[in-house]
């Protein structure tokens, strides 16, 4: 017997209740990197629509609303060169416990998908570790190999570490000095075998004040003690000076902590190279793949959206995805069915990409001359598979 929508969206319930504060705990990241992949509800045609009856068309309504919320993350050409780096340097730093392992700086522009890509490898991380070693240590403890932290403009070195305790829900995270702290800290991530420590929002930090010279010392004393690899994620972090030299004593502190990181980064697409064409087509083939709509149909989005998406979005994947899912949710609801400039003219997004999409000043992208034409006649690429897609895809 089938389910239910309403039951099927109950079983990935798990990722319905994810937002960024349960992440700053063990058990909220615990839920994201143990929650199964999200069921996608059955695609139906307008006419089955007509025959479900009232309650049954809500609930899968409401499965849709749920799925198109939660369509990424996408494993795009960006997400897949920083994870390949990531690698590199997270299984590099497997060294004996004398050396001082290498940091991370994640350092892109806001709507490129720092923090889901950073996330998504944080889940590969987690899963190959428990996978390999198990989910308890050899002392008994519980394994946790990853730590994620989240700064704000006031963050101090006590307050870094308060966090690190609140991740770990250690009793010892209410009272205490900024060294108790940093001790019970070293102790929750050798007790949980920790093998990487996440800072978000870095750029949040006023590297040249007080508490940022503070937390700076304190990535240096993390790197030299702590058995992590320290990776970093912000905006702007050169112009704040991480890797910069400088003369002053506070240069030459950033300048140490910029020294001993790598810098990785992440680009929008572009479609003035065929590869940037070739990687703004997949990627919407996959959004075009996971939509469920009534009215869809082959090259809705890949073939006849593409110039008008990208002018909407920049290329960034953020805003795109935003646009996307949004204009989803007013077809499902208006029973349009389908997405077409007309309905996402009427979506709001952020203020400077809103109304009609100026694709007339857009370079229009030029058909890719290496896909196969399918059964229609369009030419069609390889889509975009989920970083989790345990069946990758293959050419049409």
């Amino acid at each position: 017997m089938s389910k239910t929508p309403r039951a099927l969206s109950e079983e990935a319930d798990l990722r319905s209740r994810l937002d960024h504060l349960t992440l700053s705990r063990k058990e909220g990241f615990g839920r994201f990197a143990n929650a199964p992949r999200r069921i996608r509800p059955e695609l139906l045609s307008r006419r089955q629509l007509k025959k479900l009856p009232e309650e049954a068309l809500a609930e899968y309504n409401r499965a849709r609303r749920k799925w198109h919320a939660n369509l990424g993350p996408l494993d795009t050409w960006q997400m897949q060169a920083l994870h390949e780096d990531l690698w590199d340097i997270f299984d590099s730093n497997d060294q004996d416990g004398d050396k001082v392992k290498g940091g991370i700086a994640l350092d892109a522009f806001p709507g490129l998908g720092k923090t889901t890509a950073v996330l998504a490898f944080a889940r590969k991380l987690h899963r190959r570790i428990i996978k390999e070693e198990g989910e308890y240590t050899d002392d008994g403890h519980e394994r946790w190999p990853v730590c994620r932290v989240g700064l704000t403009s006031n963050t101090g070195m006590r307050d870094f570490n308060r966090a690190i305790l609140e991740y770990f829900s250690h009793p010892g995270r209410h009272r205490g000095t900024t060294a108790e702290f940093g001790y019970r800290a070293l102790d929750s991530i050798l007790s949980a075998e920790t093998k990487l420590l996440i800072v978000d929002d870095l750029h949040f930090l006023k590297w040249r004040n007080k508490s940022g010279i503070e937390v700076s010392n304190h990535f240096k004393y993390i790197a030299n003690e702590f058995p992590v690899t320290l990776l970093m994620a912000g905006v702007g972090l050169e112009k704040k000076g991480l890797f910069s030299e400088g003369a002053s004593y506070e240069d030459a502190v950033l300048a140490q902590t910029g020294r001993r990181t790598t810098r990785l980064g992440m680009e929008p697409f572009g479609i003035k190279t065929e590869k940037g064409r070739c990687g703004w087509h997949d990627t919407l083939l996959a959004i075009e793949e996971r939509v469920i709509l009534a009215n869809k149909y082959p090259g809705m989005i890949a073939d006849d959206l593409p110039d008008y998406l990208f002018a909407r979005s920049t290329g960034h994947i953020g805003s795109l995805m935003t646009l996307i899912n949004r204009g989803c949710q007013r077809a499902v609801r208006t029973g349009v069915e389908r997405l077409d400039k007309q309905l996402l003219d009427q979506v709001k997004t952020t203020p400077h990409l809103n109304g009609p999409a100026r694709s007339n000043k857009t370079p229009s992208m030029p058909a890719a001359s290496s896909a196969a034409p399918d059964r229609t006649g369009r030419r069609r690429r390889e889509r975009t598979s989920h970083p989790d897609d345990p069946h990758p895809p293959t050419a049409r």
